[in-house]
């Protein structure tokens, strides 16, 4: 199990062309891939809406 702590970054990464989620995850800031192949596009939520898909995604 990862560790959550000041430094954990939570994302979401789409496929711009079918506008679907096609990852959903929490890293270190420090440890995240910066490069995404195209047409993936991440983006960036709070916990709190991270826990709120994680809900809609299981």
């Amino acid at each position: 199990m990862k560790l959550i702590d000041k430094d954990t970054r939570f994302y979401i990464d789409m496929d711009l062309n079918s506008k679907e989620i096609v990852n959903l995850d929490y890293e270190n800031k420090y440890l995240i891939k910066q490069e995404l192949n195209a047409p993936l596009h991440r983006i960036f939520i709070s916990k709190g809406q991270y826990n709120k898909l994680l809900e809609k995604w299981n």
